[in-house]
């Protein structure tokens, strides 16, 4: 059969919002999908619907509907998007009203049964990580646009390809090379040069978004359109590879991908092969997101500019200490960004980042708001903050949490009102870990230099609940020789002293010439509670490779 060309117009929830019309119609596709929710998204419309039962979906991708419906209906695109949040078929429906309204003839569908929020009490959302057969439910019975609600990321890509190519759920190696296909595309211009690590490589200042050429075999080619910016190659594709994954096992509801028998070829200018990839059966459990409020929360930052730093820090500690008494938790953290005998009075200035969060929203409102400001006339030389303390507001919690597959019920909405139900996985192994495989030769022993870790090595990381990710890989074999044995977790941690004390495991993926570390509770409960600088670890690799470490002269 022929190839499956298979778009990504969205990355997150506020992504750029003309790329649905770019990718329409910067070149020939078979599905546009479009990835929308997060962890924390989802926290953002269970707050939403507090306010309007009716809301709980993602409103921007509607609006991009009523540009682009029907460009998509006169080219033959189908459009698969999870914008359907909390409340795929209130999505579904807004999005028939839509179509009547345009005038244009289409067929829409959505996949529920993600939503356990009634089973888990104290919770804003609690969803299930549904597959992708319930989207090829809906694109067999002629559906033209598909919502969802919380399915994988990569089921967007999954169910398309198993709905065009017939695939049955025991073809589990076609539908691992999809997920690692749909892996790629879900973060949108990640795949193509954004956020990454050698951006210098090319152009990124307006990078297009990729699309994957599916094969009936499962493997695919990762591209974009023609004439649009960034670029893809081996080094962009693997580092969306080691995004927000862990071992060489990469668990899903309809399959688990082996990491570690990934082939990347470079197949010319802007296109990257991937073949080899193995599947396995899934795991007898579906992953459930649950987000609950956690508290409230305020922040003060002070500005400590000039001489004495630290003892103007310690003073207007003390002077708020008697209004912090009762706050259940009190961080401080110090960050010096001064300079000595600065240019700028902004480069001679150290932030004093105070953060406090309770149950209470009095505790962490008035009160400490309202004693930073009596602080004005009456504390350290030049004293000012960021920003006027306001009032608390509320933080969210995210946790995980596993039921077995068949006590989801996972349903395909169709156009006609008829309800398919989708079966749960009846091949399923329950998911143990992969022997770490042998190192390569290391390099012969010579002369080294001190040197930062990312002259010959990129890195990618992001947050799993509380954990982070931080994938690196080696651009070279020579490279990656040294770096297999330079970067072990124990030498991690000393890189990165706030995982000292923390649970750090290390995943070799030789095929990928990559490391990949699973930080455990860096991120305290999530990005939600805010309880790090960066929150999200978005920018924890790129610390790491700021660190400096004995470089073999002849890498560099």
């Amino acid at each position: 059969m022929s190839v499956l060309r298979v778009g990504n117009a969205s990355g997150f929830y506020g992504d750029r919002f003309d790329a649905m019309r770019e990718m329409l119609t910067g070149g020939p596709l078979d599905v546009l999908t479009g990835d929308y929710l997060a962890e924390l998204t989802m926290l953002i419309l269970g707050r939403d619907r507090l306010k309007n039962p009716d809301a709980g979906y993602a409103r921007t991708f509607l609006r991009q509907l009523e540009e682009c419906l029907g460009l998509a209906h006169e080219r033959g695109v189908k459009v698969v998007a999870n914008a359907g949040g909390l409340n795929p078929a209130g999505l579904a429906d807004a999005v028939r009203a839509l179509a009547d309204r345009l005038g244009i003839p289409v067929r829409v569908a959505h996949v529920e049964g993600d939503d356990l929020t009634a089973a888990h009490p104290g919770t804003l959302a609690a969803h299930a990580y549904l597959g992708g057969f319930g989207i090829a439910e809906c694109l067999r019975a002629g559906a033209d646009v598909v919502v969802t609600g919380r399915v994988t990321d990569a089921a967007l890509v999954t169910g398309p390809a198993a709905a065009h190519f017939g695939w049955q759920p025991t073809e589990h190696n076609r539908l691992a090379g999809a997920v690692v296909a749909g892996h790629v595309l879900e973060c949108g211009a990640q795949a193509t040069g954004g956020n990454y690590a050698f951006f210098r490589d090319g152009d990124v200042r307006r990078p297009g978004f990729p699309l994957a050429e599916v094969h009936a075999d499962g493997s695919c080619v990762i591209t974009k359109h023609d004439g649009t910016g960034g670029f893809v190659d081996v080094g962009t594709v693997t580092a969306q590879l080691l995004y927000e994954t862990g071992g060489a096992r990469y668990a899903g509801p309809d399959v688990t991908v082996r990491l570690d028998t990934v082939r990347l070829t470079q197949d010319g200018p802007d296109r990257v092969r991937i073949d080899g990839v193995r599947g396995e059966a899934p795991p007898p459990t579906l992953k459930v997101g649950l987000n609950r409020l956690g508290g409230f929360r305020n922040e003060v930052a002070f500005v400590l500019t000039g001489l004495d730093v630290e003892a103007k820090a310690a003073l207007v500690r003390a002077q708020m200490e008697p209004a912090l008494g009762e706050v259940a938790d009190v961080r401080w953290d110090l960050v010096r960004t001064d300079r000595p005998d600065a240019g700028t009075e902004e480069t001679a200035s150290a932030l004093l980042r105070l953060v406090v969060r309770d149950p209470d929203p009095e505790k962490v409102g008035r009160a400490p708001s309202g004693a930073a400001v009596e602080l004005a006339l009456s504390s350290y030389p030049g004293f000012h903050v960021l920003a006027p303390p306001g009032k608390g507001a509320p933080y969210g919690v995210f946790e995980a949490a596993h039921v077995p597959q068949d006590a989801v019920d996972h349903v395909a909405v169709l156009d006609d009102g008829r309800r398919v139900p989708v079966a749960p996985a009846k091949d399923t192994a329950v998911l143990e870990a992969v022997p770490e495989p042998p190192p390569p030769p290391p390099l012969p022993p010579g002369p080294t230099r001190r040197a930062p870790l990312g002259l010959v090595a990129g890195a990618r990381s992001g947050d799993k609940g509380g954990d982070a990710n931080v994938g690196v890989w080696a651009r070279t074999d020579e490279a990656w020789r040294w770096l297999a044995h330079e970067l072990t977790a124990d030498r991690l941690r000393e890189l990165i002293p706030e995982a000292r004390d923390l649970h750090v495991t290390r995943h070799a993926l030789p095929g990928l010439r990559a490391l990949n570390f699973v930080v455990e509770g860096i991120l305290g409960e999530g990005v939600a509670a805010q309880a790090r600088f960066d929150p999200q670890a978005k920018a924890l690799g790129e610390w790491l490779r700021a660190r400096h470490v004995d470089i073999p002269e002849v890498l560099l």
